[in-house]
């Protein structure tokens, strides 16, 4: 991660199906490997493929603002919840001191609504 810390991600049971789906076809120890032995898919390998389905309209940012906007708008979990989830840091010194958890419980939740609401 940028920050330099663990980000852990709770993972839907839609998200759990595909990756036990994946295991018969596992070639790596990487969920989304790269074109490289052993090495992890590119930072860059969204761009590419936006790249190539002519898509300049979108960005790969896009995608994360697209998640933050949908929880803001649409549902009622707290905006840290919201910010943990993408990883965002706390800019407040003072709350970083005291926030030493990463919410994970409550965004296990707001993982489920997120998954219901993109294969919806």
């Amino acid at each position: 991660m940028k920050a330099g810390r663990e980000h852990r991600v709770p993972l839907s049971a839609s998200a759990l199906k595909i990756l036990e789906s994946m295991a018969e076809i596992r070639t790596s120890d990487y969920v989304f490997p790269g074109g490289k032995k052993d090495r992890p898919l590119s930072n860059m390998a969204l761009l590419a493929a936006l790249k190539r389905m002519k898509r300049s309209d979108l960005t790969a940012h896009g995608f994360r603002s697209t998640f933050r906007d949908w929880a803001a708008e649409t549902t009622d979990y707290p905006g840290e919840v919201v910010e943990m989830a993408l990883a965002h840091t706390v800019a407040n010194k003072v709350e970083a001191a005291y926030r030493r958890g990463d919410l994970l419980e409550k965004r296990k939740g707001l993982m489920s609504d997120w998954s219901r609401h993109s294969h919806a």
